[in-house]
């Protein structure tokens, strides 16, 4: 169990800001904030809206903050946030650029700011140490561009230093990749993907080598599958190279047993012989309040949906989204996706719906994100692509329209809807067969019942592991011994 720590432990320019945005953390952000400060390997599960990013990322922040104003902030990647969705890595990169923004604002304006800079801070010193205020640097028109202010000069002669953010996915073009290459950012968002390429190219490996933080964002979504053992090669191979300790973070909203995530999160070296592990778990719960229920038609259900049964259904989802401000329909596939969204445009307009999912382009996606987000559509039809935390500003309802054959997944939908702290998703379910209504009341028992889904994750899966073996020794020699005892670290492999 973790303790609890208070903002007074942040360098007072960063209490300030978050005080005057947010007065009191959650119990997520109090307890994980404590166990991050300890410089200890952390898993914070907890339900969607509660903070949990800003829990993972402050600390790291107010260490950059010191380190830049104590002595410069060196040119090397020093925090990795991996995401499993491209859109979502794209997203927090704009949620962090305005809270850095936000705090060199607020840190020009200190009349105090020298006192506050000879003084580390205040308070008894801060969070792991050192100590800066945030300039923002993106990169932007082609080169790294000052969002917030760089390389400000304050009364007195103090320069703030400037925090630079990057993100590396399959979107980011061939000039951004030479820009990181040369001057890496400070921290770095990206996918489990992109990190492999990173770990296997020369210039991306060099710019690694100063992580001291590790972030993985929704663990869970990739645990109980493939792409979670060759995440967990990669986090292995990511360790190896640093030049010193990595401290891990995973951030989830829903998982069970919590403790199989913590060893997924932690690696085989930090797992004693009685299988507990060196790794804070914050665990505020995963149910929080819901407004769920099943949307019947009139026409019995059947082995298959009608061309009437989907009609009334759609009919019922736009009735609906006229009652509410915004709505986000979630279906299971990308053709439904386009099918969906083209009949509720000719009930609705237009100009009323969006459609989002992974096969669209970046461009198409984005304007999508941000229509939703201003209010300019009332409906979006999405896939998985919006489930997890993608800021698409406060969504009134979820529609999921067929099962979402998941525990997990209903409520990591629903859990869109109400996102904030203090709100209460809601959610209304459209079974159009007999077997789905079947599915969606077992569901709907399980939420009630405050159950999840049992994961499982798959032991030492070859493929992964000849792929992860060809891209190591592809950048450097490797003894045999060594090289299997960096596989045998990750938690798929132990037994290999």
């Amino acid at each position: 169990m973790a303790g609890v720590m208070s903002t007074a432990r942040f360098h007072p320019v960063i209490r300030e800001w978050f005080e005057r945005k947010f007065q009191l953390p959650t119990e997520a952000q109090a307890q994980g904030w404590a166990a991050v400060a300890e410089g200890r390997h952390t898993l914070i599960a907890a339900p969607t809206g509660s903070g949990k990013t800003l829990a993972a990322f402050l600390t790291c922040i107010d260490r950059l903050v010191r380190q830049g104003l104590e002595g410069g902030l060196p040119d090397a990647t020093q925090v990795v946030y991996v995401s499993p969705l491209k859109a979502l890595s794209n997203d927090i990169r704009k949620n962090l650029t305005g809270p850095l923004e936000e705090i060199a604002a607020l840190g020009a304006t200190h009349s105090s700011f020298d006192k506050l800079r000879m003084n580390g801070g205040g308070d008894g010193g801060g969070v792991n140490g050192a100590d800066n205020d945030s300039g923002v640097s993106t990169w932007v028109n082609g080169s790294w561009g000052e969002m917030g202010g760089g390389e400000r000069n304050l009364a007195g002669g103090v320069g703030w230093p400037e925090i630079r953010i990057g993100v590396r996915t399959g979107d980011t073009g061939a000039a951004e990749r030479r820009a990181m290459a040369k001057k890496p950012p400070h921290i770095l968002i990206t996918t489990p993907e992109s990190l492999y390429i990173l770990l296997t190219s020369a210039s991306g490996r060099q710019g690694l080598r100063g992580v001291n933080t590790l972030i993985l964002d929704e663990i869970h979504a990739v645990a109980d599958d493939k792409r979670g053992s060759h995440l967990s090669l990669s986090v292995e191979r990511l360790c190896a190279l640093s030049e010193g300790a990595v401290v891990r973070i995973g951030l989830s909203a829903t998982q069970r047993p919590i403790e199989e995530i913590a060893r997924l999160l932690v690696g085989n070296d930090f797992i004693g012989a009685d299988g507990r592990t060196a790794c804070a778990i914050v665990d505020t719960g995963h149910a929080r309040e819901l407004d769920l229920a099943l949307q019947l038609p009139e026409q019995e259900l059947g082995p298959i949906a009608s061309h009437e049964l989907w009609g009334e259904t759609l009919d019922a989802v736009a009735g609906l989204a006229q009652e509410h401000e915004t709505t986000l329909v979630f279906v299971n596939t990308r053709k439904l996706v386009e099918r969906v969204s083209f009949q509720l445009s000719a009930r609705l307009g237009e100009e009323a719906v969006a459609a989002h999912h992974g096969s669209l382009s970046r461009a198409t996606r984005l304007d999508a994100e941000e229509r939703l987000k201003s209010g300019q559509v009332k409906v979006c039809v999405a896939t998985a692509s919006l489930e997890l935390g993608i800021d698409i500003g406060d969504i009134d309802l979820v529609c999921q329209i067929g099962s979402p054959r998941s525990i997990g997944v209903l409520l990591q939908r629903v859990g869109r809807s109400g996102h904030w702290v203090g709100g209460t998703p809601k959610g209304r379910l459209f079974p159009l067969t007999r077997d789905e209504l079947a599915e969606c009341v077992a569901l709907c028992r399980a939420v009630r019942r405050r159950n999840l889904d049992t994961l499982s994750i798959p032991p030492w899966p070859v493929d992964v592991l000849a792929q992860q073996v060809v891209a190591a020794c592809a950048q450097e020699e490797w003894g045999e011994d060594d090289l299997y005892a960096l596989v045998r670290r990750a938690y798929p492999y132990r037994e290999l």
